[in-house]
């Protein structure tokens, strides 16, 4: 994962439009955003996908919600709604090796995705 762009992003060699920051999860404006509001929000530990996770992992994941909530109300879209996303792996849709969700708010979002 040294090469990955979300592990440069947490070291800061990239930059990119943080939203959040604490010891555990980085959070930050997509560049390639699929709605008005498009946040990504990553753990700080290496972790490739879903998959990676382990019972060690419970509360870094609570922490991670626990994050998401906190910045769709701090941003002010938390009353109209925000959808959550996490893909997993190729057939999931995963395209960047770092687990990573999706905060995607700011217009009315269909259903079913993609």
């Amino acid at each position: 994962m040294e090469n990955c762009i979300f592990t440069k992003i947490i070291r800061k060699e990239i930059p990119a439009k943080i939203v959040h920051e604490d010891d555990q999860v980085l959070a930050f404006h997509d560049i390639k955003p699929q709605a008005p509001i498009h946040i990504l929000v990553i753990p700080k530990k290496e972790l490739v996908s879903l998959e990676d996770l382990t019972s060690e992992d419970q509360m870094l994941v609570g922490h991670i919600y626990m994050t998401i909530q906190k910045i769709a109300r701090s941003m002010g879209f938390a009353e109209a709604g925000y959808r959550v996303v996490v893909n997993c792996r190729d057939d999931g849709g995963q395209e960047v090796p770092h687990l990573h969700f999706h905060l995607l708010a700011g217009r009315g979002l269909k259903w079913p995705p993609g």
